[in-house]
């Protein structure tokens, strides 16, 4: 099974979206925010990330920026509810590899962790 990090400062949200991925058969991690998610990733070494984008500490783009300087090569998708270009073309410059809107559809997030970790 492929193990996946949730970086929400919501937990809600992060139940909400683990226990959807969980049901599709992935593990899941969970963070409530991007220095956590960064060292959990250290350590943990998840095969995917969801990420939001807007959080205390370190936000999605910092964890994008963070990821990079330090040569850690998992694919993230962004969670986030801005759906300017300018949001979304930053986010992908820095390395994610998808944005998903807020609130998500759980069956779109699924076929999508499903054709990134196939890529």
């Amino acid at each position: 099974m492929a193990k996946v990090l949730i970086i929400d400062d919501s937990r809600f949200a992060r139940l909400k979206l683990g226990d959807n991925i969980k049901a599709a058969g992935f593990d899941i991690i969970e963070a409530g925010n991007g220095e956590e998610g960064l060292l959990i990733t250290q350590q943990q070494r998840p095969d995917i990330i969801i990420c939001d984008l807007l959080m205390p500490e370190l936000d999605g783009f910092g964890f994008l920026e963070k990821l990079k300087a330090e040569g850690i090569n998992v694919p993230v998708m962004i969670l986030t509810s801005d759906i300017q270009d300018k949001t979304r073309n930053r986010a992908l410059e820095l390395g994610a590899r998808d944005l998903i809107n807020k609130p998500p559809r759980y069956e779109e997030v699924v076929e999508k962790l499903n054709k990134i970790l196939r890529a």
